[in-house]
């Protein structure tokens, strides 16, 4: 079947099994484009826990998918490639967290989203990039543990001032960027406004004009007066952006800054999705009942 097919099939099964197709921003443009709504993890998941449908059919990775099952435990949540993980999010176990707190008690733990249910579980509060500021502030302590990305831990602690103990994680698209990548754009583009993600290194940080999240970026570049702005994240978010603000040029800082993880789910496998509701994702309840609670902690703050 070729796109158009394919996308008429969804919509027909999609009215027919009462269900949504939510994606993330840097899924791929036809997968965007076939989506009910399309935005950062944690809003999607909290937009699914708002909708009525019966089936969610979650265009991203593994722990997304989990969270909007933790959020909405009577739906149904599908992921259409199981093998779309999160290298970052693996980086850390519910196992080595308890080891962890157990060498260093009595600190608070602060788990990026972008975390296993039993990670959340295993936290005090979650956090995401757009937030995690916040967050930490929120605990009236001066020092926490924070998993699993050291370069978001980095970014909050010369925010907060606060000792951030981090995790060895990181995100393998952010953390490739560097200094002179941000300098070559400058360079090539002398009018751009250069935008950043909290999860690359402080030494690419400190070089940009702003540091934002998917979900601000997204917010900012419908106000901004930049003609040109150089995005330092995973570049499928240039989709969207494009599509909402024509009169923008975006380019990418790293034309490879590419999630292969993000990019595994096609069409063709939204379309078996919902033909077979595959693949469910579940999480246990007693893991769900605590994860759920880090969760709601961020959300009683933001």
């Amino acid at each position: 079947m070729g796109t158009t097919e394919i996308t008429s099939r969804i919509g027909e099964l999609k009215r027919r099994k009462n269900a949504v197709i939510l994606a993330h921003n840097y899924q791929l443009p036809e997968v965007q484009d076939a989506a009910d709504f399309v935005g950062d993890s944690l809003e999607l998941s909290r937009r699914a826990a708002a909708l009525d449908a019966g089936t969610i059919v979650f265009c991203g990775v593994h722990f997304m998918a989990e969270t909007a099952a933790i959020l909405s435990p009577e739906k149904t949540v599908l992921l259409p490639d199981l093998a779309a993980g999160c290298p970052m999010a693996d980086m850390i176990t519910a196992r080595e967290l308890r080891a962890w707190k157990e060498q260093v008690p009595g600190r608070k733990v602060v788990c990026y989203v972008n975390t296993s249910a039993e990670v959340k579980a295993e936290s005090d509060i979650c956090c995401t990039s757009s937030n995690a500021v916040g967050v930490v502030n929120s605990l009236g302590v001066d020092e926490v543990l924070f998993v699993p990305d050291k370069n978001l831990a980095a970014y909050v602690a010369r925010e907060t001032g606060k000792r951030i103990i981090p995790w060895d994680g990181y995100c393998y698209v952010h953390h490739k960027f560097k200094a002179e990548d941000v300098r070559a754009a400058r360079s090539a583009h002398p009018g751009a406004e250069v935008w950043v993600h909290p999860e690359c290194p402080l030494e690419v940080i400190d070089l940009a004009d702003r540091t934002l999240s998917t979900g601000k970026m997204v917010a900012e570049a419908g106000k901004t007066a930049c003609r040109e702005v150089v995005l330092g994240t995973e570049k499928g978010i240039i989709h969207r952006l494009k599509k909402e603000n024509p009169e923008v040029r975006f380019i990418p800082l790293r034309e490879s800054a590419l999630c292969v993880h993000m990019k595994m789910t096609t069409l063709d496998k939204v379309l078996a999705a919902l033909e077979a509701e595959v693949h469910r994702v579940t999480v246990p309840p007693d893991i769900a009942e605590r994860a759920r609670g880090a969760i709601e902690a961020m959300l009683k703050i933001t």
